[in-house]
This record gives C-alpha cells, sequence and structure tokens, in this order.
C-alpha cells in the first residue's frame, strides 16, 4: 500500500483537470474542444511512447494501465489534452504577437513547471535522459501543432472561398 502521496497525487490531478473543464469548458464549444483534444491524444500517443520506449523517461508508478502501455496515461492522454482543448478555446487570436506569444510561454510554462516539481518530488515520473527544457519545447512544439490543426479543421468555408475567389483574380 505503499506510494500513498503518488497516488493521491494522481487522483487530484483527475479531480482538479475535470473540475476545470466544468468550469472552463463552454458547452456550445464542445464540438470545437473535442477535436483538438483526440488530436493532441494522438501526438502524445506517438512522442509519449517515442521517448518512454527510448528511455528518455519513466513512468514509475501508474495507477491507469500499468500493465499496457509504460507511459502515463493520466498525464499524456488526459491531463495535456485537456489543457490543450482549453489553449485553442481561449486563444487570443485577434491580439498582437506578444499577447500571443506570452499565451504559448504562460501554458507551456505551467505544465513544464508542474512536471519539474512532480519528477522533483514525487516517483511519478523519472527523467533519465530528459530535462525541463526537453518537455517545455515537445509541449510548445505539440501546442503549436494542435494550434495549426484548430485552424485547419475549424477553417470556415467562406473564408476559405474568398481566399480561391482572390487567387483566382489574379
Amino acid at each position: 500500500m505503499g506510494h500513498k502521496i503518488e497516488k493521491r497525487l494522481e487522483i487530484s490531478t483527475w479531480v482538479i483537470t475535470s473540475i476545470l473543464l466544468l468550469l472552463f469548458l463552454p458547452r456550445k464549444r464542445l464540438r470545437e474542444a473535442v477535436p483538438v483534444f483526440l488530436f493532441k491524444q494522438f501526438m502524445t500517443w506517438f512522442f509519449g511512447l517515442l521517448v518512454v520506449e527510448s528511455g528518455r523517461i519513466k513512468y514509475p508508478i501508474r495507477l491507469f494501465f500499468k500493465n499496457t502501455t509504460k507511459s502515463s496515461f493520466t498525464f499524456e492522454y488526459f491531463v495535456y489534452p485537456s489543457f490543450c482543448a482549453l489553449f485553442n478555446l481561449y486563444y487570443p487570436a485577434k491580439r498582437n504577437k506578444g499577447i500571443k506569444f506570452l499565451y504559448y510561454f504562460a501554458h507551456t510554462s505551467f505544465l513544464t513547471v508542474l512536471e519539474f516539481f512532480i519528477e522533483k518530488y514525487t516517483k511519478l515520473i523519472t527523467y533519465k535522459k530528459w530535462g525541463w527544457y526537453w518537455s517545455f519545447s515537445s509541449i510548445w512544439v505539440t501546442y503549436y501543432i494542435s494550434r495549426v490543426f484548430h485552424n485547419w479543421f475549424f477553417k470556415d468555408p467562406a473564408d476559405a472561398k474568398e481566399i480561391n475567389e482572390q487567387d483566382v483574380n489574379r
């Protein structure tokens, strides 16, 4: 019955992330959040397994699917995709580049700092050939890719038609 702190932390993470989704995911935008959530899961599945199988990160204690995958189901398949969906829903698309940069920086830093402290003080994650800067970079890049996916997936057909008409008129 060891590892009580890790188990409590993982369960708390599920509860807190679920509450954040209930509070900040408007029901009318659920259709917008789900594809981004699933796309982020796909990315974390691919990159997460690549990093774990190459021995760069280890998840010694896992509450869910510990015999199925070496990766952390909680963080890779629920927490990161949830935060990514919220990131895209509240993205400051009409603001200047500085605000957009700060938005990326704040979200990426928040998740990186959380992961850093979890790695330092628990056995939920262990860096082998990894560092916080790799987490920061990979989170930033996957957030960017998810933003590109979001913009592509939710492209307004009227905008696309207008762009195509402009190309034809040139």
